[in-house]
């Protein structure tokens, strides 16, 4: 399968979650259960769970009709949240594999820009094509989220124009400020009773 992502933009098939590589990814073709859903603005903050896995998510749904952002965070490791984006493919997948490894810019606002990779991914049985950001100060960036208006991408394409998103923030800051309260108290919740 050769993916473009131009062709993507031109016919606006995007359904995004794009993700920081410190934690492994989701199960991403599991099928989770969502879990107190609230809506902020063009964001929204959720539980994710499937047995004793429990991820939280700010996501916004509202720039693309096919695609997502979100800010995700796992119980036990809040302090090591990731960007993801995710666009909605044709079909299901058949297999997991790195379609591709891209140099990507990303800009919150007048910020400056910050230059990264992205890595493109497939995932077996799910419908979803997966941008993976190598980001190495999360902590600025989600700041950046919290104040900022609308978020943007350049994803390289050697020779032919880049491809550009766009995601709105309103609402961005309250989703992740409440998607990283649902994670601590989780983990609060889940700790072991101090000894005796």
């Amino acid at each position: 399968m050769t993916i473009r992502p131009m062709n993507f933009l031109k016919t606006s098939t995007f359904a995004v979650t794009a993700m920081l590589l410190v934690t492994a990814p989701l199960s991403l073709a599991a099928t989770f259960n969502v879990e107190s859903v609230a809506t902020h603005g063009h964001w929204q903050s959720m539980a994710l769970t499937l047995g004793e896995e429990r991820h939280f998510r700010a996501v916004e749904t509202h720039s693309y009709s096919d695609a997502t952002l979100s800010i995700n965070a796992t119980q036990e490791v809040c302090d090591l949240p990731w960007l993801e984006m995710r666009v909605t493919l044709a079909q299901q997948q058949g297999e997991s594999r790195a379609v591709n490894l891209v140099p990507t810019r990303l800009r919150i606002g007048d910020n400056p820009i910050v230059d990264t990779m992205a890595e493109f991914i497939t995932e077996r049985g799910d419908d979803g094509f997966y941008a993976h950001f190598y980001l190495s100060d999360m902590e600025t960036l989600i700041a950046e989220m919290q104040s900022g208006e609308q978020l943007f991408l350049g994803f390289d394409q050697g020779e032919q124009e880049p491809w550009y998103m766009t995601f709105s923030l309103e609402g961005a800051g309250n989703a992740i400020q409440r998607m990283q309260s649902l994670c601590s108290g989780a983990s609060l919740t889940e700790a072991p009773a101090p000894p005796g």
